[in-house]
Formats: structure tokens, sequence, C-alpha cells
């Protein structure tokens, strides 16, 4: 039998559903929160969510956890809530990493700058975007949900299962955006970028083996008031090459 499932909206288009987006190729996500209800939940073991039964299958066996379906209009209706704090992972090289600075409105991104100058829309890109310079202003402004916060993007795929594909993390942590510049830079040690003077670039490695880690920092404040919170963090360990088991596939 013919598959004819296209020729169902010729004759009304407008009413066809919206086709899956797999333009970024990401097979997962991996997540350090959730929502309960309308309440934001930090989580101390990381959260991954996928479309794929296979890879939520891989990574419940390599990480703990059962894939379960949970409420969303995106495609990655698994999720896997894992037993796993810390993650063995292959980056690419440091363009794997990006960050901005993005606030988001009621009718979507209203804000998208790098700190200095906007990245987006096109027609203010290259203006200045206004934003404080000192970084505690940064955050106080973040927080009243006058000025953007940080958006930093990692894309990797898994040390134990490359073959699954590349997954992502986003942040905005204002403890990763402190280190981001530290972890560019092991990434590019590490890989064997190096940098001219006149900022062209010269590769000489390859990909790298790095943790990505939720961690907990707890302490007591001298007004007497306990505080803990968790943050992400990217720890570089050296080049995957000279990492990786024998036996184990190298990256695409």
């Amino acid at each position: 039998m013919a598959n004819n499932i296209r020729a169902i909206w010729e004759t009304d288009p407008d009413a066809k559903p919206k086709e899956r987006n797999f333009s970024n190729d990401f097979v997962g996500r991996f997540r350090s929160g959730r929502l309960v209800g309308k309440a934001p939940e930090a989580l101390n073991d990381w959260r991954i969510t996928t479309g794929d039964p296979t890879v939520a299958d891989k990574v419940a066996q390599l990480f703990g956890g059962e894939p379960e379906e949970w409420e969303t209009d995106k495609e990655d209706n698994l999720e896997v809530l894992t037993d796993s704090a810390s993650v063995e992972i292959i980056i690419e090289s440091s363009d794997a990493v990006d960050a901005s600075m993005k606030l988001f409105g009621m009718s979507g991104l209203v804000h998208h700058c790098d700190g200095v100058k906007y990245l987006s829309p096109e027609e203010d890109k290259g203006e200045p975007c206004g934003c404080p310079a000192a970084f505690q202003d940064r955050k106080d402004k973040a927080r009243t949900g006058r000025g953007p916060k940080p958006s930093v993007d990692v894309t990797f795929k898994l040390a134990d299962a490359p073959e699954l594909g590349i997954f992502r993390f986003n942040s905005g942590s204002w403890e990763l955006v402190k280190v981001l510049h530290n972890v560019i830079a092991d990434i590019d040690r590490a890989g064997g970028r190096e940098y001219a003077d006149d900022d062209t670039v010269t590769v000489k490695g390859g990909a790298v083996r790095a943790t990505l880690s939720i961690e907990n920092v707890s302490y007591t404040t001298k007004a007497g008031r306990d505080v803990s919170y968790n943050k992400p963090v990217v720890k570089v360990l050296g080049v995957y090459e000279a990492a990786q088991s024998a036996d184990l596939p190298m990256a695409a």
C-alpha cells in the first residue's frame, strides 16, 4: 500500500501538524531541575530527557533510573531521573561551548546580548545593550526580572556511549559563567588548540574528555543563615584519544 500521508494535508495545509525539528540533531538534554506543579525543583542527580526510546533505555542502563513519559509540548517526551550526579562526556572543541545573556518575556526572547552588545535581533546586532558593567549589578537586575541572565550551552557525547549522538546541556548558572573562560581555556589546551597573535587558530589535537557534574554548595553566612544550592561543573580531564580505552570507538 502506498504511503499517502502527505496527501491528507494538501487540501488544508494550515491544519497540518508541525513537523518534528531535528535541525540541531540533539538526541537528548541534560537537566538539573524540573517543575513540580508550577514550582521549580533543583535536583541532586541528572535528569535526562529524550524523544528516542533507545536513548532513554541506554542512559537508564548507564546512569540509573527508569524511562518515563512527562508532560511537554517538545519532542523529548521521555525522561530519566538518574542516580548519577556526575557523568563523563566528550567535548569536540571549545566551539561546543556557547554563552550569551538572554531575557524572555511573554512574547519570547526580548533581550539577547553578550553583556556589552546585542547579538539579536539583526537590526540591533552590534549596538550597545545597556547592561550594567559590574557583574553583581547584572545579577541584581536579572533577579528582579529587568535584565538578562546567562544562557550557557554545552554540547557533547557520552564517553561510555558516543554512538548515541550529541546531547545538550543549557544552564543559567552565574557560578558557571564565573569560570567559563577557564573551562574554554582548558578545552583548548587539552585539545591542542593554539591562538597566534593575529587570532588565527592552530588545532593540533582533538576532542577532550570531561566530567559534567552537579555539585552542592553549602555554607553558613556571618549572620548565621544557612545557604545551600547546586551548581553545574565542567571539569576537563584530558585529550579524549589518550583517555579512551583501546576498544572504545572514536567519536564521529
